[in-house]
């Protein structure tokens, strides 16, 4: 199956489960595509004791996830692309939808 999931919340618990199931997916031998829009592209920076949203990212990453990031969404927050929020743009989102079996925000 090939899973696009939004993410356009900036509250830690509900990022780490976006990730978890993203992480999930892929070891299903899903094809997943992970797309941060608006508070999303902070979830680097949501990171806590008790929810390591970077250790669920970087695992994603590490095991062949795709992550893009709305670059409109990151220079209003006036920060720099980066590994884990890499700047794209609506054509990328679109093709996320088009493409996915499923779609799904958090």
């Amino acid at each position: 199956m090939k899973l696009g999931i939004v993410i356009y919340s900036d509250h830690p618990e509900t990022v780490w489960n976006a990730f978890r199931l993203a992480n999930f997916s892929l070891n299903k031998k899903d094809e997943v595509k992970v797309f941060l829009m608006a508070k999303g592209v902070e979830a680097e920076s949501l990171s806590n004791k008790q929810f390591n949203i970077l250790d669920q990212m970087r695992k994603f990453l590490d095991t062949n996830g795709t992550l893009l990031a709305c670059g409109t969404c990151i220079e209003i927050r006036k920060k720099d692309s980066t590994e884990l929020c890499p700047m794209s743009n609506m054509g990328d989102l679109y093709n996320i939808i088009k493409e996915s079996d499923k779609l799904i925000s958090f």
